[in-house]
């Protein structure tokens, strides 16, 4: 949705996300990816130096299989810009073996339901992850993402620009677990809080 290679994007954190598929629905948003299951995993060379760097190099599975890079981040009123590239694999477990041959290794594992919707030449990502509801706003510019949130009912004073990666490990802290991997099996029983994960749901009146 934005410039070749440039990602520019809003995360917020959710109480109700049926509201908002609901909200995407009355809005007439076109539902352009049914919800479906991702396994995501991340990769950093030995040092971590990647991470320090806050940049991402990411391996995807959903109904297919993709390879993302992320440079670092600028972030501005919780709008977060950076480079993105991204190409379809034909191999997943393949594209991991490559990925490990050349020394990077495993960091995190993690899984989440999305579905996507687009209105007003913006994606609209609504995320389940073990963890809590997120949803993702993705567009051409700062002025379009700000433009749907408000129709969507979303404070944008409350949007987030920690990674799923960065929230794991504030539920971590918080709750003293020490699995490594966001997974539904892991957390089975676990309830997260806003306070485990240092948010606010941005669409409830705070």
């Amino acid at each position: 949705m934005s410039n070749s290679n440039q990602e520019i994007e809003a995360k917020f954190y959710v109480d109700d996300l049926d509201g908002i598929k609901s909200r995407l629905q009355g809005l007439e948003a076109r539902l352009i990816q049914p919800r479906v299951l991702e396994t995501n995993i991340r990769f950093d060379l030995p040092d971590g130096g990647l991470r320090s760097e806050g940049r991402v190099l990411r391996l995807r599975q959903d109904t297919e299989s993709r390879l993302t890079y992320k440079g670092a981040g600028t972030n501005e009123h919780g709008i977060l810009s950076r480079t993105e590239i991204e190409f379809v694999v034909e191999d997943f477990e393949k594209a991991r073996q490559f990925l490990e041959a050349l020394g990077y290794l495993k960091v995190l594992a993690y899984d989440k339901f999305r579905s996507v919707y687009e209105l007003e030449k913006c994606h609209i990502m609504l995320d389940e992850l073990p963890i809590g509801h997120f949803v993702e706003i993705e567009g051409k510019d700062a002025g379009n993402i700000q433009n749907v949130a408000t129709k969507l009912n979303l404070n944008m004073g409350a949007a987030i620009t920690k990674s799923y990666t960065a929230l794991f490990e504030s539920v971590k802290e918080a709750l003293g677990l020490s699995f490594h991997d966001l997974s539904y099996e892991n957390f089975a029983g676990i309830h997260v809080t806003p306070d485990d994960l240092g948010v606010h749901a941005a669409d409830v009146d705070v």
